[in-house]
């Protein structure tokens, strides 16, 4: 009974409390009606009614928002408004409009929080003033300063002329020009003031100035500050927001706003609102929010702009962007990457003239069957005495000519050295043809590691953030009591390291580039980038990765599939066919020094003769001698000619023959053995990077899981840095794997096809077709 008693007490105990809990109606005046304003207004809300909790009831009015439009007379309407409305207990006053107002007054009727409006470089408050004093009011001051964005502004760009975009209204009525000009004279820097009441007002007014301040622009949208963005990128300007890391993601250069300010700011509203529900006064509340910076850099906007990033600031940066070149002047996808290999490859261009080079060879063996004419001339001086006696056929002077024709006829010499030097052109080819198969895995594989590249650099900026935000963590909990220094000390070196591995990764990518280039015959500092690729999508959508995944993963099939495989490897081999061809030059060569040196070679011979002039002692023949002197004559002749015994040249050719063809037998059973191992490898490795698509997957889903776990333990003190420390490099590995899985597995199956020495991206549907009707029916021969 006296149970029941108790819980009947405790029950009306409880209800009471409830009747009796107060609400407060909450006003709250802004500058614009900005889309932009409402999930902020949203989030502020939430925030203040969390925090308040049980002690009150907090509503927050429809028609109690009221905005100024950048209207002074209109904030003081709205605030006279709210004065008067007998169902408003609390006013939240934001913007400058609205500070213009609030803060001249010396009294205020009815109780009032001023946020969001005061930068620390030009205002009417006391800044060394812990509270307001004044009653019924009060004020949140924060860190910001246009004074210390522009010297760390001035630090990345080292600007000269800069242009300062801030609303029309605000620079009409704040000292605006007093306090740039004063900064500006710090500095040592020029400026111009850029009024605007819209985004175009900003993008045509950016001429002769070398960077650009955003001093203005909160209640602009995202989609207006990413078009200015491109307006500043494209005119080469860095530019520098005072607004939140947002902008810097939508293409601004930097900013030393945190993504925490934002938080931090509410949550101290909240606090003021529960300190005043909770009985304290307005007139003795903290004044002043201490944000800490942190530089935010785009470090797209970075290339893209020419800024160098300094390495030096990668310990107080965080950065945001992808690894895209976007100043690439060539951004190639992979087929383009193969048809400009093939065209400019230095390599594939030398061991072109190796082929143009043999085509010579077989010329010049044709040529052996080509005649020899030869003319030639001589001029003739014999002793006058012996002249004399030479009846007419010496004479002291004379000159003549001659032309003589060789013509072979046949010779086995020849004739093998013509079909010897086709069978090595022939080969020279195929050696040609192995080069381009092999250029073609060189620059496939250089595609893909730079998108590894690409995203180890990306999942490294994330890891690098993930650290910041853990660091974060264990500073609350020190803060709290949870945890020792040595948990922040412990992640501040994680986070160097972090950083290391960050920069690491930029260089990695950019020696990728380098590689790239070179494949591709561009000047090394040619920015370039290369297109994303996915599995069964766009140049791989024929690759039917289900297909081959299934013959790869029943033992009963892939035994069959490796057999076939080799089979078409030995038939598409170019090395196997240069071998080949090798050995029949050399086969043809044995039968030369063979039965080949039984055969005689004939030619033709032939020459015409002419005496131009005779003269001087024994010019002319004695008359009594009865003939005359003959200036012109001919002869042919046919020759055949068989060697007998040639120094035993053609035995010990013979022998040197049969050796190189034994050597270049062992040669073809080797190339085959290391294609068959090659393939079956290849095979292994296809079947390693199918599971590893699958399971990796699995595993980055897992180690997200188990890290957003540990960190929600970690912060309440559950679990030690060391878990947190594990389970956050677990997910670093994790996604890695599954990033890297694909492209891995790509780079497995162009390692296979260039052993196959078929690569399916070059062949046509049709070639592809056939390549499987083959693998079926040698599958129906082995049934």
């Amino acid at each position: 009974m006296k149970k029941h008693l108790l819980w009947l007490f405790l029950l009306i105990t409880v209800f009471v409390v409830a009747q009796n809990k107060p609400t407060y109606s909450i006003g709250v005046l802004a500058e614009s009606g900005s889309p932009k304003l409402a999930p902020l207004f949203d989030q502020l809300t939430n925030e203040v009614q969390a925090v308040v909790g049980e002690d009150a009831t907090i509503v927050f009015p429809e028609q109690g928002l009221l905005f100024s439009g950048f209207n002074l007379e209109t904030a003081e309407q709205n605030y006279n408004q709210l004065i008067a409305d007998d169902n408003i207990d609390l006013i939240l006053a934001f913007g400058v409009i609205n500070n213009q107002i609030i803060s001249q007054r010396a009294t205020h009727a009815k109780p009032t929080i001023l946020f969001g409006a005061v930068n620390r470089d030009f205002n009417n408050i006391d800044l060394n003033k812990k509270s307001s004093g004044i009653e019924n009011f009060t004020y949140l001051i924060a860190s910001e300063s246009f004074r210390e964005d522009l010297k760390k502004f001035k630090e990345l760009t080292n600007f000269q002329n800069l242009g300062v975009a801030m609303e029309t209204p605000l620079i009409d009525i704040l000292p605006v020009r007093q306090t740039f000009d004063k900064i500006a004279a710090e500095l040592q820097v020029d400026y111009r003031l850029i009024p605007f009441t819209s985004t175009s007002d900003i993008s045509n007014n950016l001429d002769n100035i070398d960077a650009v301040y955003m001093a203005g622009g909160f209640f602009l949208s995202r989609e207006e500050n990413r078009r200015l963005a491109q307006a500043f990128i494209d005119k080469k300007l860095p530019s520098f927001s005072m607004n939140g890391p947002d902008d810097v993601e939508d293409g601004m250069y930097a900013t030393t706003r945190s993504s925490d300010d934002l938080d931090q700011f509410f949550r101290r509203i909240a606090l003021t609102v529960e300190a005043y529900v909770s009985g304290a006064k307005l007139s003795e509340l903290d004044v002043y929010i201490e944000y800490t910076p942190r530089l935010t850099l785009n470090f797209n906007t970075a290339d893209a702009i020419d800024i160098p990033i300094k390495y030096s600031l990668v310990n107080e940066t965080d950065f945001v962007g992808n690894p895209r070149n976007v100043r690439a002047e060539k951004r190639y996808n992979l087929l383009n990457v193969i048809e400009e290999t093939l065209e400019r490859n230095l390599s594939l261009q030398s061991n072109q003239k190796d082929v143009d080079l043999t085509e010579q060879d077989v010329r010049t063996a044709w040529s052996n069957y080509l005649p020899n004419l030869t003319a030639s001339g001589s001029g003739t001086y014999v002793d006058p005495d012996l002249a004399e006696i030479s009846n007419g056929q010496n004479p002291e002077f004379s000159t003549a000519g001659a032309i003589t024709l060789n013509q072979t006829l046949y010779s086995e010499a020849a004739s093998a050295n013509i079909t010897i030097q086709k069978k090595l052109q022939k080969a020279q080819e195929e050696n040609f043809n192995a080069s381009q198969l092999d250029a073609i895995l060189d620059a496939t594989t250089a595609y893909f590691n730079i998108l590894i590249l690409k995203a180890n650099t990306s999942i490294q900026l994330r890891n690098l953030n993930l650290t910041q935000t853990n660091m974060k963590i264990a500073e609350q909990n020190f803060e709290a009591g949870q945890s020792g220094k040595s948990d922040m000390l412990r992640f501040r070196s994680e986070m160097a390291q972090n950083q290391q591995s960050l920069i690491e990764a930029v260089n990695q990518l950019e020696q990728g580039f380098i590689i790239l280039n070179q494949v591709l015959n561009n000047p090394l500092d040619t920015q370039i980038d290369v297109e994303e690729v996915e599995l069964d999508q766009g140049v791989f959508e024929r690759y039917n990765y289900n297909e081959l995944r299934k013959f790869l993963d029943d033992p009963k099939l892939r035994e069959p599939f490796i057999g076939f495989l080799t089979e078409e490897a030995f038939r598409n081999a170019p090395e196997l066919k240069s071998l080949d061809y090798n050995i029949e030059a050399v086969e043809r060569n044995i039968r030369l020094s063979g039965s080949g040196r039984l055969v005689p070679t004939v030619a033709l011979q032939g020459s015409y003769n002419s005496v131009f002039n005779r003269s001087g002692a024994g010019s002319t023949v004695p008359p009594n001698l009865g003939f005359g002197l003959v200036d012109n004559s001919y002869n042919a002749s046919l020759s055949l000619s068989l060697p007998i015994f040639n120094q035993n040249t053609n035995n010990i050719n013979k022998q040197i023959a049969t050796i190189q063809r034994d050597q270049l037998e062992i040669n073809k059973d080797n190339t085959e053995l290391a294609i068959d191992a090659n393939v079956r490898n290849g095979v292994l490795n296809l079947i390693n990077q199918v599971s590893n698509i699958e399971l990796s997957g699995i595993s980055e889903e897992t180690a997200i899981e188990a890290l957003e776990l540990t960190r929600s333990l970690y912060s309440n003190g559950a679990v030690n840095i060391v878990q947190l420390l594990d389970a956050q490099n677990n997910y670093l590995n994790a996604q890695l794997a599954r990033v890297n899985a694909v492209y891995n597995f790509l780079i497995s199956s162009l390692e296979l096809e260039r052993s196959l020495g078929y690569y399916f991206l070059l062949k046509s549907e049709v070639e592809n077709d056939a390549f499987r009707q083959r693998f079926f029916e040698y599958m129906n021969t082995r049934n």
